[in-house]
């Protein structure tokens, strides 16, 4: 192992708990041993996604949020006896490896409960939630500190839960931290004074507004959380240990407005001067450590980092914070292994919380270890399957309820938490493929396929692999997606691939090959009207073309956007002209990361104009017109289209020939890759 990874594995302890090495498996939603939305039970996906990272060398795991209760169904977690004694011999096996594991459990969401758009009609109507409430009880999952507008559905007012309601919690906190302790669980944390969920939201003045004991002053703020320590701390002893899920800093200018990097702003929640002291109250109360990163709901993208935030994101804040107290603290947000073992040397922060990273690559640990990253399979911070809920206006969650229901799956690696679907079964019978196209999708399946025992052969028309996903990685913040193509390449020469390059096929006829795969990507949209012919596409800019500074983006799609953002990272003058109402309102595009670059393009002054379509492009103007037909003359040195992709197949699917990718139908890494497995495990 590289002595600069050292500090990582080194011990430390937690109360009395001694920890082998300073790598934290970070909480994910969906990935609880007692299942999500499910009724309580043993989940097997969840335990052995687990067992297989415990097994790699993680020093201390702590599984996604167990609720208290029931989503569906009001049933209380510490009566699920069946449940806790199938978890009493699954932590014998897993104190094997050396690991350690706390549950983390929920006080519940607030306002930031994640609605679905397809319940928002049922959550509006008393008589429809009423009608609900055996089966899913949205008074008491959005239940909030004070009566506060819901995150994700606009217009919806969250009820004041009660105090009789948290003198219930909080009993069920010390009742169900018991059965955890006698199961052999190694401790508890406790979710959160974190991230805008409802402990946060009786902990910051912009979302508590009650005038009771649990309102107004600091200690009625952070008396929630205080009453749960201590009740659980007399039911299990001072020695069991209890971390509390923290977030330093709000990062929150309002509801729904977030503070990027950078932006000087007024913060409506936690600053540093009262996390300071929020930290040492809560540690005088009990809690032996603190798991801390940034933000709320209103500003998601520093809980859950996207591509856009810098790496190690939470870094400065958390070492700041960890001066106030004595107990130890975890930083997460997109930590680098080299920078969180200097600042664990330096003595900064304790340990480091990794979460996605996990989905992606399970055996990253083991891979650092022996000094094999390149073997290591990036996260790329898209969201596109662990946390795909997209939010725009007039829409609650836009989410498949098969998503909301089994959260915690990874793009890039299908296999993850998927239930056995997917997997490596050997071929029964080798046989010859030929794919056509060395982009993403392409990859994938020569990839699969080889190692289920098949021959075969990449055709590719350029003399690279990667595919469009090239151009798309070239924005300079996108540096795990360039690690992403290394990875594929990698892989691809380690296993011996045939590729041929500088070879376009154009008569599938002549390929000697038992099964064909055709991954040959889409082709761009084009504008119909007036100079059209004075654009370029976004895959031109991409891929290097010269343009102005007074720029027009037409398509405000999450590659408008981003196009968008990278020019204002350059120094030049974007403006993003939408036909929808607004950006990125579409499926798939987790909240994270659409708000973040909305809130940027703010930030930034960035001219934005929804309901609008391009009339005509003209030397250094364009013409559009608003919704109510009001043209507009903007300025353009250069215009740049993102208005989608249509599939691009050289042959039409059959009996042998298989369509992935863009050329099936254009999507992301996450449609692009799941369905490059859909067909390798069955050829």
């Amino acid at each position: 192992m590289n002595k600069k990874y050292e500090p990582l594995f080194t011990e430390w302890k937690i109360g009395n708990c001694e920890i082998k090495n300073r790598i934290v498996v970070c909480p994910m939603g969906g990935t609880s041993l007692f299942g999500w939305m499910e009724p309580h039970h043993f989940d097997k996906d969840a335990a052995d996604f687990f067992m297989e990272i415990a097994k790699n060398d993680a020093g201390l795991i702590i599984p996604g949020i167990a609720p208290l209760r029931n989503m569906i169904g009001n049933g209380w977690l510490y009566k699920a006896k069946r449940a806790f004694k199938k978890v009493k011999p699954y932590m014998e096996e897993l104190h094997k490896t050396g690991a350690k594991l706390f549950v983390q459990l929920t006080a519940g969401f607030g306002r930031s409960f994640t609605i679905p758009n397809n319940f928002a009609g049922m959550i509006k109507n008393k008589v429809m939630r009423k009608m609900l409430k055996p089966i899913i009880d949205l008074d008491r999952l959005t239940a909030s500190p004070s009566e506060l507008p819901s995150r994700w559905l606009d217009g919806f007012t969250c009820r004041q839960i009660t105090v009789k309601e948290i003198e219930q919690i909080v009993d069920a906190f010390a009742k169900t931290a018991r059965m955890c302790k006698d199961a052999g669980i190694d401790g508890v944390e406790i979710h959160a004074v974190h991230e805008g969920y409802l402990l946060d939201q009786f902990a910051t003045e912009y979302t508590n507004k009650r005038t009771d004991e649990y309102g107004g002053s600091f200690e009625n703020r952070y008396r929630f959380a205080v009453d749960i320590v201590k009740a659980i701390k007399k039911e299990c002893g001072q020695d069991y240990p209890v971390s509390v899920r923290y977030s330093v800093e709000s990062k929150t200018k309002g509801f729904q407005q977030g503070a990027v990097p950078g932006e000087e702003y007024a913060e409506v929640g936690r600053d540093m001067e009262e996390s300071k002291k929020a930290a040492k109250y809560l540690q005088d109360a009990g809690y032996d450590m603190l798991n801390c990163d940034n933000g709320t709901y209103d500003a998601w993208y520093w809980a859950h980092p996207p591509q856009y935030m810098p790496l190690n994101c939470n870094l400065d804040d958390v070492a700041t914070l960890r001066k106030a107290v004595d107990i130890p603290v975890v930083c997460a947000g997109r930590m680098e292994p080299d920078t969180a073992a200097k600042a664990i040397k330096a003595n900064k922060i304790d340990a480091m919380g990794v979460a996605r990273q996990f989905l992606t690559d399970n055996q990253w640990i083991t891979k650092l270890k022996e000094e094999r990253l390149e073997d290591i399979m990036p996260c790329i911070c898209c969201h596109n399957a662990c946390l795909p809920m997209a939010h725009y206006k007039g829409v609650a969650c836009d989410v498949p309820m098969s998503d909301s229901t089994h959260m915690s799956r990874c793009a890039l690696n299908p296999t993850t938490m998927d239930g056995g679907k997917y997997d490596y079964k050997p071929a029964k019978k080798a046989k010859k493929i030929a794919v056509i196209g060395g982009g993403i999708g392409g990859m994938e399946v020569a990839r699969v396929a080889t190692l289920r025992g098949h021959k075969v052969t990449i055709y590719e028309k350029t003399d690279v692999l990667g595919g469009v996903f090239i151009p798309a990685a070239a924005p300079a913040f996108k540096e795990k997606d360039k690690l992403l193509i290394k990875w594929f390449r990698n892989q691809i020469k380690k296993l011996g691939i045939e590729v041929k390059f500088n070879t376009e096929i154009t008569d599938i006829s002549k390929l000697d090959a038992d099964e064909i795969v055709i991954a040959t990507g889409a082709k761009p949209r084009k504008l119909k009207l007036a100079g059209a012919e004075r654009a370029i596409d976004a895959v031109d800019y991409l891929n290097g073309a010269e343009i102005g500074e007074n720029v027009v983006v037409i398509g405000g799609g999450l590659t408008g956007c981003e196009i968008a953002y990278e020019l204002i990272l350059k120094g030049k003058k974007p403006v993003v002209v939408e036909a929808k109402d607004d950006l990125m309102a579409v499926q798939g595009i987790c909240l994270a990361n659409s708000s973040y670059l909305r809130d940027y393009l703010k930030y930034k002054n960035t001219p934005v104009y929804l309901e609008s379509t391009v009339k005509e492009i003209k030397n250094k103007t364009v013409i559009i017109a608003g919704k109510d037909g009001t043209e507009k003359r903007i300025k353009a040195d250069s215009v740049i289209t993102a208005i989608g992709y249509n599939p691009a197949p050289i042959a039409k699917a059959s009996k042998h020939i298989h369509i992935v990718g863009d050329a099936y139908e254009v999507g992301n890494l996450r449609t692009v890759i799941w369905r490059a497995w859909d067909i390798a495990i069955k050829l």
